[in-house]
């Protein structure tokens, strides 16, 4: 279940996707729902997107689109779902503020594709063996590819991939929870926290300590 400090509450459900943006700041938590067992596993994929300099202070928000939103289509054997940017004829409803590209793929063993081509590439493997640029990679390891150079995807055996890909937004410093083009708005955001000045979760009364 997620909360945050704009007020939403939001069941996480499978292959939907919430999309939260910082900008300024904002808090959040993810709990186990009531409807979860204390011996249920949960398996999801959290990613980060740099705001882009002009941005990084807007307004936060949060969206939510559900499975049904995200569109789908099949490339030479290959399930694609175009989580972010526009891939293979398809565009996501999900909104990016510099040219972002996400997608998801279900690959059966033996076939292959061809990646689309962004300034910054990356294939995650999150189960199977791919190959990827003439080596096999399993579980766990996301692969960096070359700028402008398109990876083909070979899957060695069935296999779940994410790819990830858009445009450079330049230089940015990250520190536990917050991310900043410099050095001195993370030590702001830290003195923020300390004092409390961050909105609170309605409904979630944890406070977190500053990590030392």
């Amino acid at each position: 279940m997620h909360r945050d400090s704009l007020g939403f509450v939001q069941p996480i459900r499978p292959r939907a996707v919430n999309l939260m943006t910082a900008g300024r700041g904002i808090t959040h938590s993810e709990r186990a729902g009531d409807d979860l067992a204390t011996t249920s596993a949960l398996h999801g994929i959290q990613s980060w997107i740099a705001l882009p300099d002009g941005e990084d202070e807007r307004e936060p928000a949060f969206v939510h689109h559900p499975a049904d939103a995200i569109p789908e289509t099949v490339v030479d054997g290959v399930g694609v779902r175009v989580v972010m940017g526009e891939a293979f004829g398809h565009r996501s409803p999900v909104q990016a503020l510099s040219p972002t590209l996400y997608l998801e793929m279900r690959m059966p063993a033996g076939a292959a594709i061809a990646l689309p081509v962004a300034r910054e590439s990356a294939a995650y493997v999150v189960s199977g063996q791919v190959e990827l640029g003439g080596q096999t990679f399993g579980r766990g390891v996301m692969v960096v590819g070359t700028a402008g150079v398109a990876l083909r995807a070979l899957a060695r055996e069935e296999s779940h991939v994410m790819v990830v890909g858009g445009d450079p937004v330049g230089h940015r410093e990250i520190w536990w929870n917050f991310v900043a083009r410099s050095a001195e708005r993370i030590e702001r955001a830290k003195a923020d926290w300390r004092a409390g000045r961050f909105d609170p979760v309605p409904g979630d009364d944890e406070f977190i300590p500053l990590p030392e």
